[in-house]
């Protein structure tokens, strides 16, 4: 279970200070599919990259499963079992997609049939693959999808990932959603995922609007998704709603 106990993160700017979390408290159960959506700007990523240890919070405190990991690094994170995937993932010249995953998987003799299938459920070929470097030759979309596949073969109780639809065609993104959806079934890991598409928000056992670095309004898809899908005038009228206690 993820725990969040009244988060906050500020920095400094032009002598003042700029509040990005405002005193977020949040519980996400195990097995859990959470959708973070909101304006942009908002805070929903700062929030996930706390979660990671990208981010250390001003103040408020972080627990994994009743463990306190507010002043973890993101490697002691990892070891607990919590993954990220970036909305802009980075590049490594002269490292495989084979041997991303296989350091992603922890087994050195992960075979291609186990790569073959990370990869086929981010609608990627292992044969076009697994030998190509994952460097600036892949577009921003074939990076995106890989590392979304090291983080299946991480196999992780935590998963968090911010904007996985981005730069991903449609075809692929209809692949991909489906594995959300097949993780999600199969039970076994926690999701958290920062989204604007309506199919992947449809997905989640919850739905959290963040916005100006608060817990704006939280509810089930039928709850939120008419009035996200209702704003036609670029202000989300759950953001007019009283922030949460």
């Amino acid at each position: 279970m993820l725990e969040l106990k009244h988060l906050s993160y500020a920095v400094h700017e032009d002598g003042g200070e700029l509040g990005i979390l405002n005193d977020i408290s949040l519980t996400v159960g195990d097995g859990r599919l959470v959708v973070f959506t909101g304006p942009n700007g908002g805070g929903k990523t700062t929030l996930a990259k706390s979660i990671m240890g990208l981010v250390k919070p001003t103040s408020g405190q972080i627990f994994w499963n009743g463990q306190d990991i507010t002043d973890l690094g993101i490697t002691q994170r990892a070891k607990l079992g919590i993954s990220y995937g970036f909305q802009q993932p980075p590049r490594f010249k002269g490292l495989t997609v084979r041997d991303l995953l296989t350091l992603a998987s922890g087994d050195e003799t992960l075979s291609k049939d186990r790569c073959c299938q990370y990869l086929t459920r981010v609608g990627l070929c292992a044969n076009d693959y697994l030998d190509r470097e994952v460097d600036a030759s892949l577009s921003g979309g074939e990076v995106k999808r890989i590392e979304i596949a090291s983080i299946l073969a991480r196999n992780g109780s935590l998963m968090i990932f911010d904007e996985p639809e981005a730069g991903i065609d449609l075809w692929s993104f209809a692949r991909l959603t489906e594995t959300f959806e097949q993780l999600h079934a199969a039970g076994g890991a926690t999701m958290i995922i920062i989204s604007h598409q309506e199919r992947i928000i449809s997905l989640a056992d919850e739905v959290i609007v963040v916005g100006d670095g608060r817990l704006r309004h939280r509810g089930t898809p039928a709850e939120i998704l008419p009035q996200i899908l209702a704003d036609t005038l670029g202000v989300c009228p759950v953001l007019k709603k009283e922030a949460m206690a």
